[in-house]
């Protein structure tokens, strides 16, 4: 243990070390090769204007670079290559034009998953965000508002992986002459009904059971973001509202909504990206079996598992790649307006 404690200990230094040598090194160069004017040799120190125009220019991409470097290494080259690999053959090495393309739009399984992704980009956005919102405003009229916040915002903290487990045992299912470990059961049979194999049920309510999970973990998000939005609400506007008699239910959707808007955009978009990317607890909970299927799972299987295809597992991840970048790029211009009305 204490090896890999000095190792770690070694690894930062160094990391540091190169940073400070790099930005030290790179600015000397800087000023030593436009620090001349004139008859002057080089780092005289003399300095004409257009020198130190270029130079105040030129310094912001010496921070830059390292940035931008590990950027398009490990960011914008994956993209080129991936998209280069839906060229090809299940091993990369034979051009086979848009076949993938062709075999995405008609295997059942594909669609199966774009129509269950469908159903998560409706549901789980929507009530995360109304249940965060609902929390923000209930949770500032009760004494133990802030203890219910906490409790409610904790599942952000458990991974997808590990949010899959503790549900797992929620839905779990032993048989119907067996003792039920799992809660849903366990309540099941106290009131006298029999214990389902909720996973298995019915396929289309699979995805249902799995949704569940992410809104979960994903109210505390929103309900942090909504809770600080409604803090920015002007205190007179509700009080006048209150004194013209109308009711709460009135001011939460005549004031509080229109008010914070732009706001629960964001909230829902942002919510919308994680779940266009949904995978962890699919494969967790059913690896896609029972028609509970996604694009994500569905292309790390087709990569890694028994497809072994790197072309067909391309193109389902440049499906998922276009499907994020307009809801992305409509986030930040909102969040952009919401910065620059401030």
């Amino acid at each position: 243990m204490w090896l890999q404690i000095a190792g770690a200990l070694v690894t930062v230094v160094i990391g540091v070390a190169a940073c400070v040598l790099y930005f030290w090194g790179t600015n000397w160069v800087l000023d030593r090769t436009l620090g001349t004017s004139g008859a002057g040799g080089v780092g005289d120190g003399v300095a004409t204007a257009g020198q130190d125009r270029l130079r105040t220019r030129i310094r912001p991409w010496l921070f830059l670079a390292p940035a931008l470097f590990f950027m398009g290494l490990y960011l914008i080259f994956p993209v080129v290559e991936t998209f280069r690999l839906t060229f090809f053959n299940r091993f990369g090495t034979t051009y086979i034009g848009f076949a993938n393309y062709a075999w995405a739009l008609n295997d059942p399984q594909f669609q199966q998953s774009i129509l269950n992704n469908l159903l998560w980009l409706i549901i789980v956005p929507t009530l995360a965000t109304a249940f965060g919102l609902i929390v923000a405003v209930l949770a500032d009229r009760i004494w133990w508002g802030q203890v219910a916040k906490s409790l409610i915002f904790m599942p952000m903290a458990i991974s997808f992986v590990g949010a899959s487990v503790i549900w797992k045992f929620v839905y779990d299912y032993r048989g119907t002459d067996v003792d039920q470990i799992g809660i849903l059961n366990a309540i099941v049979q106290m009131f006298g009904g029999t214990p389902q194999a909720w996973m298995t049920i019915t396929p289309f309510w699979n995805s249902f059971l799995l949704m569940i999970i992410l809104v979960w973990i994903q109210t505390g998000f929103a309900m942090v973001i909504l809770s600080a939005a409604l803090r920015g609400i002007p205190e007179e506007t509700i009080e006048a509202a209150r004194i013209d008699g109308a009711s709460d239910i009135r001011i939460f959707f005549d004031i509080m909504i229109p008010q914070i808007f732009p706001t629960i955009l964001v909230v829902w978009t942002t919510i919308t990206i994680v779940v266009l990317k949904i995978f962890d607890i699919v494969l967790a909970m059913t690896n896609g079996q029972w028609d509970t299927q996604v694009l994500a799972n569905l292309m790390f299987d087709w990569m890694f598992r028994g497809g072994g295809d790197a072309g067909r597992g391309s193109t389902v991840a440049i499906c998922i790649m276009i499907a994020v970048i307009p809801i992305m790029i409509w986030n930040i211009r909102q969040a952009s307006k919401e910065e620059g009305t401030r």
